[in-house]
């Protein structure tokens, strides 16, 4: 009894944090984060899907007038014939007078153009007969010496596209007219030789002496398709094909040539003619099919075709038939055969209607449309092509609306393809005439990309490929432009998610600056804002370096504060009309409203800052944040938005941790208190067990635990112990502790049936849960601070208790050495450092007022 005495008359220390900060231990540390500090976290914000598929969304900044439709007409007219003809051949313009023999270089390019005349099979085999072999002399030099063609016209084109076509070549004497007419049979009804000289003297014998020339002849009378009357067969024609007049034709490229020649007639002509015939939309589709493969076969996708311009010209009369199917393979072949200028234009608006039916997505992804649409993105000149390049843009972003089509493009590298073009669009400056054009195209494949970052393997490629750089400098140079700024912000709001991405847009320094910078410029833009706000949340959620830097930046906090003002106003002042217009308008679904969503995600990023320890105090102080917080406590009811009156507490709470001069938090802690009361009431336990936690910091206040047991809120507390949660009793237990350090109110703890409850809660949770066992062991040392006999002190209670510490301090019992070496270790260093010191000093003084100690078991969790 004396050994008894002695320990009764030592001076115990309360376990209560100490409001003086010391050098902590990691363990301190993790503890004091469960406590006190928390982050939050909240769902992305929603993004309605479109219900239909435009060029630009129905959210767009942009009047229709000032951007480019969306619904427009493509005919055959819409096409440039002109521009089908190959770029490699001269053009041969028809004259209006009888031609003559002319040797000057300035009418090169004039021709004749004479009336067709019938030729019946023999007369055409004796033609193409006669102008092979004329062009084999003129390949062998026996015609022209390869010296009187200049280096720069040793290639003659010829251009035999259209149903009349005549072979040119050059004269120089009256030699070359006789072995012209020696090889080639001519009457007034088969054909001429028409030959162009100037009369003057000096410029024959210039000619005659070498001089370099021009000479131009036309043979008429071929017919594109010669039948024998009465026989399918087809008759090549040999005219059209390209001839070196250098005397050094290479045979190889003349039997390229004639193979070319004969694969037309035989494979693409018939379908042609079929195309012509044919009035079924389903037989000209499949038409059209053959026909790609047999071009594609025959290499005749080039623009130095010869017979392009007969191609396309067909090709373009079938777009005006009304079918989709129809015009995807013709927009397929017209950007496979890469026509330029207004026809690109017209192909790729062909293309983007089709697209822009969402029920032909099932025929898109059958079909190789989005390989052509592609290439044009690669190849074709940004600034030269820059309404085809935003109508093409325009249909891949909306194949990227299909799963399937969209797994298509990343696996075709599509991500890579749409940075390298958002490059070259981010190196022309605001000052080039294209700037403001191209702004319309980097919504199209911001939207796109928006689009892909829902694929792991496009969010890969997009980190790889240094997307955050390139995206941020796009959302510098388009700060004026709400739309760009909304899709880039979107993407960041949907990578930002995930913790890769997260920490690589963290690292990018600019990213700050720019987002403050769009809240500051966009501030009521609540669809950009809301985003910015969403994607800052997830920078400060586990990054401190993250939040330090974002703090820091010139103008953070206040315009935290100002947006906070702005749609703290807009609530408030929705919710005055929702009093004025009656209960028949109250909010009938829980989700919150557009200014509710703002403020949960704007709070949330203040709860997250509060964390770093010079940003938390410093936000602690801040009254203007504080003010902004309890007011949320004030006029919003849980019932109506819960997750904004919870985020208001947490953040509350996490300031509240931060004893420093002039806090806010310590000066309103009264009030704050009074609102707290109002969750208690609650039928929403997360409000409640928040409350909680902020009574749990509050509690340190002599005022708080006097208003606590004056709204007898302390039984509250008590029967919280009975929730079987472990945050919920941890919470609890915070407050109990507290008020046990006031000796005055240490015998409220027994009212409720507290110590049962502690110890039940002990039992249940002790061995899983080592901090939640701490705190319990510190509230009931606390308790028993004055204790002379441990059977008064803890009631019938008091043998369990015995019982359990007993149990709980045996290393071999409580601790499983299954378990993986991480989680023993862990289990480890809180069982030593937190539990057994406390439990160890209470087991002693309990025994030391105890003459009976029962045996028991415990089962560990």
């Amino acid at each position: 009894m004396q050994a008894s005495k002695n320990k009764n008359t030592e001076k115990p220390e309360p376990f209560y944090r100490l409001s003086v900060p010391k050098q902590k231990t990691s363990s301190e540390i993790i503890n004091e984060a469960r406590n006190v500090l928390r982050t939050l976290r909240t769902q992305r914000p929603f993004t309605p899907t479109e219900n239909q598929r435009k060029l630009f969304g129905s959210g767009s900044s942009l009047a229709p007038q000032n951007r480019p439709p969306s619904v427009f007409s493509v005919h055959a007219s819409s096409f440039d014939l002109a521009e089908s003809r190959p770029v490699s051949g001269i053009r041969l313009s028809p004259l209006d007078y009888k031609p003559v023999l002319v040797t000057c270089a300035k009418d090169e390019d004039r021709s004749i153009s004479l009336p067709k005349p019938a030729v019946d099979a023999a007369e055409a085999r004796k033609i193409s007969s006669a102008r092979a072999h004329l062009f084999r002399r003129t390949s062998q030099g026996n015609v022209f010496p390869a010296k009187m063609v200049p280096p720069d016209q040793n290639e003659e084109k010829l251009d035999s596209e259209e149903p009349a076509t005549m072979s040119n070549l050059c004269r120089s004497n009256d030699i070359c007219l006789t072995e012209q007419r020696a090889y080639t049979p001519f009457n007034d009804e088969s054909g001429q030789l028409i030959c162009k000289e100037h009369s003057g003297k000096l410029e024959r014998e210039d000619v005659l002496k070498g001089t370099p020339g021009n000479f131009l002849f036309q043979l008429k009378g071929e017919s594109d398709q010669m039948r024998r009357p009465g026989v399918g067969s087809l008759w090549p024609r040999s005219a059209g094909w390209k001839r070196r007049l250098t005397g050094l034709e290479d045979e190889t490229r003349i039997n390229e040539s004639e193979e070319e020649k004969i694969f037309w007639h035989m494979k693409v002509l018939p379908i042609l003619q079929e195309l012509k015939s044919e009035d079924n939309v389903k037989n000209l589709c499949l038409a059209c099919t053959k026909l790609y493969q047999a071009l594609n076969e025959g290499d005749m996708f080039r623009k130095k075709f010869k017979r392009r311009n007969v191609l396309l010209k067909t090709l373009y009369k079938l777009v005006d038939i009304d079918s989709d199917p129809l015009c995807l393979k013709l927009a397929k072949i017209f950007l496979s055969m890469k026509v330029d200028g207004k026809n690109l234009l017209n192909a790729c608006k062909l293309a983007f209607k089709i697209c822009k039916n969402e029920k032909n997505d099932y025929i898109i992804q059958n079909d190789k449309l989005l390989d052509c649409l592609l290439e044009v993105l690669t190849t074709e000149d940004l600034q030269k092509n820059n309404e085809a390049l935003l109508y093409c843009m325009g249909a891949i972003k909306f194949m990227s609306g299909n799963a399937v089509l969209r797994n298509e493009m990343v696996s075709k590298g599509a991500v890579e393809m749409l940075l390298q073009l958002m490059k070259q669009i981010n190196n022309i400056k605001e000052s080039d005439a294209y700037f403001s054009n191209l702004g319309h195209l980097l919504v199209q494949l911001t939207a796109t990309l928006r689009n892909l970052a829902d694929l792991a393997q496009a969010r890969c490629q997009l980190i790889c490929s240094g997307a955050v750089s390139e995206l941020c400098v796009a959302l510098e140079q388009r700060v004026n432009d709400k739309d760009v700024c909304t899709y880039i912000v979107r993407i960041f709001s949907k990578l930002s998610s995930y913790d890769d991405f997260c920490a690589a847009l963290a690292d990018c320094s600019r990213c700050y600056v720019l987002f403050l910078a769009l809240l500051s410029k966009h501030q009521k833009q609540q669809d950009l804002v809301i985003r910015i706000i969403f994607i800052l949340g997830n920078l400060t959620a586990e990054n401190n370096k993250a939040r330090e830097h974002f703090f820091k930046e010139k103008g953070s906090l206040n315009t935290l504060i100002s947006l906070f003002q702005t749609y703290h106003e807009l609530d408030l002042n929705a919710e005055k009309w929702c009093h004025i217009r009656g209960r028949e308008e109250e909010k009938q679904t829980k989700h919150p409203s557009e200014a509710e969503d703002v403020l949960i995600k704007l709070i949330r990023v203040l709860a997250n800052l509060s964390i770093h320890p010079s940003v938390g105090a410093t936000l602690a102080a801040a009254h203007h944040v504080v003010e902004l917080l309890v007011t949320v406590l004030e006029y919003k009811s849980i019932d109506v938005c819960e997750e904004l009156v919870i985020n208001a507490a947490t953040t509350i709470n996490n300031l509240s941790f931060y004893k420093v001069k002039g806090s806010a938090v310590q000066d309103k802690k009264l009030h704050i208190a009074e609102m707290l009361l109002k969750l208690l009431m609650s039928n929403s336990m997360d409000g409640v067990v928040e409350a909680v936690r902020v009574f749990g910091n509050l509690s340190q206040y002599h005022e708080i635990c006097d208003f606590i047991v004056q709204k007898k809120i302390y039984k509250f507390v008590i029967a919280l112990l009975d929730a079987k949660n472990q945050d919920v009793c941890f919470s609890a237990c915070g407050v109990l502790l507290n008020l046990t350090v006031d000796k005055d109110k240490r015998a409220l703890l027994m009212e409720e049936g507290g110590i049962g409850k502690l110890v039940d809660c002990l039992r249940d949770f002790g061995p899983a849960d080592w901090q939640l066992a701490c705190l319990i062991c510190k509230t009931l040392w606390n308790y028993s601070e004055n204790i002379t006999s441990a059977a008064l002190c803890f009631g019938e209670d008091t043998d369990t208790l015995l019982a359990l510490l007993t149990s709980l301090l045996d290393e071999e019992l409580v601790l499983d050495y299954s378990l993986d070496r991480d989680l023993r270790d862990y289990h480890k260093l809180y069982w030593e450092r937190e539990f057994k010191p406390v439990a160890e000093k209470l087991l002693d003084r309990i025994q030391s007022h105890h003459s009976f100690v029962p045996s028991v078991t415990i089962t560990t969790c």
